[in-house]
């Protein structure tokens, strides 16, 4: 069987595409403007409307809601964070605690909405487990399992081989940690199913809607500019593309494989029964899931980056990609050496210079952003967009400072990446070195971290 290459993403091959909504008419006015239909965008008007229902808001959408990361993702919803460590430096060690607590709680609070706008998008909490496959990662596992529990996990797990292999049989895995702070899910049903919440609740979804230029208080389209006092730019690994933001977020690309259904007998072989999101400590890390009709999607890093921030179309992946996702499933799982790729995709992701996720509202312009998730979108999303709530009632006056608005990430600035060809150059340099790494750790006796892996995060703000 040949494998489907594209198509947006097989995620979106098992639904079909989404009926088409219509374009903005013409020029038009809100109270509130989102630009951006993926998760970002559509929970901050589902949160936005359900606190000020009388709120007139309008999210415009280049292609449909959830063309691009939240459409294509490995439907991890977990409560990682990207930039914690960081935060701790800057604010201290209780605020991004408190950060930390927010992610956890973020996991509940989107299981709980579905629940109760009955959005079922295949979700299975069965929590995280993490893998380490050689002394490096092992070392490197234990590491973060004691980081995790100083940040207030202290329901996290720590496993030896045997206890690991009593969950999922990874081949090779020496340890792992697991963490019930995460659930696996259907991307696309999640979009789609909040998608039709957000229109019942009146908020006005324009798709086939490319914003061109966002200012104060105008979001510009081909079709006409729509003028608002909020202005939100929630577009994450695309934001790229708009004017004036090439050198903002950098869309890295993670691409993943799904295989064919696997049979009740290869199930008995993996374990796996309790539903667990997979990944491993690997420095060109993987991630995986168990999906609801018997599959495992996979997905990596393939080409990192495109010269120029430049992002596809329609999520076609290298064939070599496709070889190298399919060399680590059969590694993890030697026993499905003869199962079928279905099929194959790519996506990307918004990474900012320093590898921290933001949210943000400028109160003197209006204009308000989230983002730089760096993968971990599924979850920080909801976050982010119940902060981006709390900022625009509080810089209306409804309402004060919020435990979200004080939050550590709030307003963080972040300086740009380097012009090209310094940025492609340095991204592709920093992944080799990474897969370098990795190799090296795996044929390696030693528990320490490859010295090269040490300095490319280092030089590039991980």
């Amino acid at each position: 069987m040949s494998t489907v290459n594209g198509g947006i993403s097989f995620w979106y091959a098992q639904e079909g595409a989404p009926a088409p909504r219509e374009p903005l008419p013409g020029d038009t006015t809100a109270d509130v403007c989102i630009v951006g239909g993926g998760y970002t965008g559509l929970w901050t008007a589902y949160y936005l409307k359900k606190a000020v229902p009388f709120l007139d808001i309008t999210v415009l959408e280049a292609k449909f809601c959830g063309y691009g990361a939240s459409g294509r993702n490995g439907g991890w919803l977990y409560n990682g964070i990207a930039g914690r460590d960081r935060y701790a430096r800057l604010h201290g060690h209780e605020a991004a605690v408190r950060l930390q607590q927010a992610m956890n709680a973020t996991v509940t609070e989107v299981l709980d909405v579905c629940e109760t706008e009955k959005i079922d998008a295949d979700q299975h909490r069965g929590g995280v487990l993490e893998v380490a496959l050689s002394p490096a990662q092992l070392a490197r596992l234990k590491a973060f399992h004691a980081a995790e529990t100083v940040f207030g996990e202290t329901d996290r797990e720590l496993y030896g081989a045997r206890e690991t292999a009593d969950r999922i049989r990874v081949t090779g895995a020496v340890g792992s940690s697991w963490t019930p702070h995460g659930a696996r899910l259907h991307p696309v049903k999640l979009v789609t199913g909040l998608a039709a919440a957000v229109e019942a609740l009146g908020v006005t979804i324009h798709e086939s809607t490319p914003v061109t230029g966002i200012k104060p208080k105008h979001a510009v389209t081909p079709y006409g500019t729509v003028r608002a006092p909020y202005v939100l730019r929630c577009t994450e690994g695309f934001t790229a593309s708009l004017d004036g933001q090439r050198r903002t977020w950098l869309p890295m690309n993670s691409s993943m494989i799904v295989t064919e259904p696997l049979s009740d007998a290869q199930w008995d072989s993996l374990g796996w029964a309790g539903g667990e999101a997979l990944g491993d400590m690997a420095h060109a890390y993987m991630y995986a899931q168990r999906t609801a009709d018997g599959r495992i999607a996979l997905g990596g890093r393939g080409v990192p980056y495109r010269y120029g921030s430049k992002t596809d179309n329609d999520g076609r992946t290298q064939p070599q990609t496709i070889e190298d996702l399919r060399e680590i499933l059969v590694r993890f799982f030697p026993q499905l050496a003869g199962v079928g790729v279905d099929h194959a995709w790519s996506g990307v992701l918004g990474v900012p210079r320093d590898w921290c996720a933001t949210v943000t509202l400028d109160r003197s312009t209006g204009l308000g952003w989230a983002g730089g998730y760096v993968g971990s979108g599924v979850a920080t999303a909801n976050l982010a967009a119940r902060t981006l709530r709390d900022l625009i009632r509080q810089d209306s006056g409804q309402t004060g400072p919020t435990d979200l608005t004080t939050l550590p990430w709030v307003d963080h600035k972040v300086r740009k990446w380097e012009p090209e060809p310094l940025r492609w150059l340095g991204v592709h340099t920093m992944y080799a070195a990474f897969r370098g790494a990795d190799r090296r750790e795996s044929t390696g006796h030693t528990a320490t971290t490859d010295r090269i892996a040490v300095l490319a995060n280092r030089l590039s703000g991980r």
